[in-house]
């Protein structure tokens, strides 16, 4: 085909991987749309959930990022695989570029003396309330579950392993929304928001403050939901349960 019938797009390899061995969709409707935006969507793809993404929006570690301008052009009435290939309104996607959603590695010092700084060496942090935090709050990421996504992508980020909340997170992901589900997931296994990532990497420097502000800049609570939980993290602080409203649908 064309390549101006395609639809060029970067993507992380976890997230090819997952489009490349997901069934074909049935004849009829499409993938399920769970969310429409100006600069971001996403479908449910076989119980998990794809994001297809604006260069200008954030990135989320389970998106597609497609060229500037395409996805307005969508109507994305009819999104679908066959053979292991995504097709956005009948135009297969191409990926030209990988990129990568792994947190960076961090040096693990301690905010405070007298507090163990984390590291693979260390003992396990205790669990957070996790039946409490997984789907608190509003909106397809409630902030419980941004909270806990900070928390454990700064604990992979220093190589600090969390077996016991691990399972407890994957225990309790039915409670929350499917996008925050796969977004949970994903940072179980160290993947996150690149304004996360780069927080994470300047911590301690001179581009802290604005590598913070450009993280709270992220969504209506997400992104300063996910600071708190990484300084949380990494300060060894009780990661606290914000006064919001109950478990998600």
């Amino acid at each position: 085909m064309s390549p101006r019938h395609t639809v060029p797009v970067s993507a992380a390899p976890r997230v090819l991987d997952r489009v490349r061995a997901s069934p074909d969709t049935p004849p009829g409707d499409g993938l399920r749309l769970l969310h429409r935006a100006r600069l971001a969507a996403y479908v449910d793809l076989d119980g998990w959930a794809l994001g297809l993404v604006d260069p200008l929006a954030s990135r989320p570690p389970n998106a597609l990022v497609l060229g500037p301008g395409v996805l307005a052009g969508l109507t994305l009435d009819d999104v679908r695989v066959r053979a292991g290939r995504l097709l956005l309104d009948g135009r297969p996607v191409a990926v030209c570029r990988l990129h990568d959603p792994t947190v960076p590695t961090v040096p693990t010092v301690p905010t405070v003396p007298s507090v163990p700084s984390l590291g693979g060496d260390g003992p396990e942090p205790d669990p957070p309330d996790v039946a409490a935090l997984v789907g608190r709050g509003a909106g397809l990421t409630p902030e419980g579950d941004d909270l806990l996504c900070g928390w454990l992508a700064a604990h992979r980020a220093t190589g600090t392993p969390t077996p016991r909340t691990d399972a407890l997170v994957r225990a309790h992901l039915h409670r929350t929304t499917l996008l925050s589900a796969t977004l949970l997931e994903a940072a179980l296994l160290g993947e996150t928001l690149p304004e996360l990532g780069a927080w994470l990497a300047s911590r301690g420097g001179p581009h802290e403050p604005a590598r913070a502000a450009a993280l709270t800049a992220v969504g209506h609570t997400s992104g300063a939901a996910l600071l708190r939980g990484a300084r949380c993290a990494l300060g060894r602080r009780p990661l606290c349960v914000p006064h919001l409203p109950g478990a998600a649908a």
